[in-house]
């Protein structure tokens, strides 16, 4: 049964989940003037895994790696490098809180990943959970089109294609949990960590260059909105690998689920994506859903 956490942790928890929900909306601002993707990746994880690289320096954590962790950690790092990449190319697209209750679905790829991989079964939570998850994830997406006033066709139109990167991204997020689980599990989480983020950043960076280069800020919001979102994240992993552990919580708490409601209202108030009432409902719905799964008793 999942163990009852401090107030304290709590309030820890939930500002983890704001930071990564404001770093996608400073994400969006970074991309609207002059920022592409893969520059946006690999300016955030190079400094992410710098930062937590000092961490490991500074503790002395052992760096020793099994032939297990050699083969699977490349793997991880290229299936977090297309999340990262499908994911920011999701939030430049639709509103930012759509495409993360859009990924928000990767438990259930994560089930499915560990079914096709070790063939083990899914919960029964999962299945559950599973229709109510979808159903919605229909409403926050406004299949029918009937919120937008647009009908399916245009609607789908406008939104298919950033849903189609927030699921791709959700689905290569979920194989890497999968993966995580079961062949790297018993590697520290901050080791993992830095050479995950710095096979993303490697990656991203040479990605750039297919685009001629580093595509930099055109305008000074672009320069704050870059800033913003790779101190959000950098700041949320580091207190997610130094002060949760002390505080006795792992940093897969289902309490970070409510990200994309966080995500939700700072892209209203900032960026002034708004969406109606019943879509709101969708969200929420997915949301609780989510985080039933993960406080379920094990």
């Amino acid at each position: 049964m999942t163990a009852t956490i401090s107030p304290r942790a709590f309030a820890t928890l939930l500002l983890i989940a704001c930071m990564f929900g404001a770093n996608h909306v400073a994400a969006r601002i970074a991309l609207d003037h002059g920022v592409d993707v893969a520059t946006a990746v690999a300016v955030r994880s190079g400094v992410t895994a710098a930062v937590v690289a000092l961490i490991v320096l500074a503790n002395r954590v052992p760096m020793r790696l099994s032939a297990r962790h050699r083969r699977v950690m490349p793997l991880i790092g290229l299936l977090v490098s297309v999340q990262s990449l499908c994911l920011y190319s999701s939030v430049a697209r639709i509103p930012v809180g759509l495409a993360l209750l859009a990924f928000n679905t990767y438990p259930l790829w994560t089930a499915l990943a560990a079914w096709a991989l070790y063939r083990h079964r899914p919960a029964r939570a999962t299945l559950v959970a599973m229709p109510i998850i979808l159903f919605g994830l229909a409403l926050a997406l406004d299949v029918a089109g009937a919120a937008s006033g647009l009908g399916a066709v245009a609607h789908w139109g406008e939104i298919g294609a950033g849903v189609g990167f927030a699921v791709v991204a959700a689905a290569t997020f979920g194989a890497v949990l999968a993966l995580t689980q079961h062949e790297v599990a018993d590697l520290d989480g901050r080791v993992r960590t830095t050479l995950t983020m710095g096979i993303v950043g490697v990656l991203a960076l040479a990605g750039t260059f297919t685009q001629g280069g580093l595509h930099w800020p055109d305008a000074p919001a672009g320069w704050w909105g870059l800033a913003a979102l790779t101190l959000l994240y950098g700041t949320a992993f580091t207190i997610m690998f130094t002060l949760l552990p002390r505080l006795g919580v792992v940093g897969s708490s289902p309490i970070l689920n409510v990200e994309p409601v966080a995500a939700l209202a700072m892209a209203w108030l900032i960026l002034g994506q708004s969406v109606a009432p019943i879509q709101v409902a969708g969200g929420l719905l997915v949301v609780g859903a989510v985080m039933a799964l993960g406080l379920r008793r094990r």
